[in-house]
């Protein structure tokens, strides 16, 4: 078996755990993987630049899924499948009327989540 050359200077321990108690301590504060699973999956939701334009173009109004693929550039079947997803998230909902779906922001922590982090890039990036 081969051992694992490790270095400090590569931001690297040369040790396998210098503080026992704070190290099970810090494991007894994680959440559960699949608890991690679904936040890294709704995530993943977030991190397609379409559907972060769904979601600011439907922010204070309600489009129909043919005016949204309008504003948005793209496709219709590309918007309904942006559409799709962001549904499966709770962040869009729909309604029904008569050949139209209209779409409106469902819960709007989402939104204001992408909003959150595009201000924090943004300040990042002015610095």
């Amino acid at each position: 078996m081969t051992k694992e050359v490790r270095k400090v200077s590569k931001g690297l321990c040369e040790v396998d755990c210098v503080d026992g108690p704070r190290a099970a301590d810090a494991r007894a504060c994680l959440p559960p993987e699949d608890e991690s699973r679904r936040v890294a999956d709704a995530m993943k939701v977030l991190a397609h630049p379409g559907r972060l334009r769904v979601l600011r173009a439907l922010e204070g109004r309600e489009l129909c899924v043919c005016d949204l693929a309008h504003v948005l550039g793209i496709s219709f079947s590309g918007t309904s499948q942006q559409l799709k997803e962001l549904r499966r998230l709770g962040a869009v909902d729909f309604r029904a009327q008569g050949k139209l779906a209209y779409y409106r922001i469902g819960d709007p922590f989402w939104l204001e989540l992408a909003g959150t982090v595009s201000e924090k890039l943004h300040g990042a990036a002015s610095k």
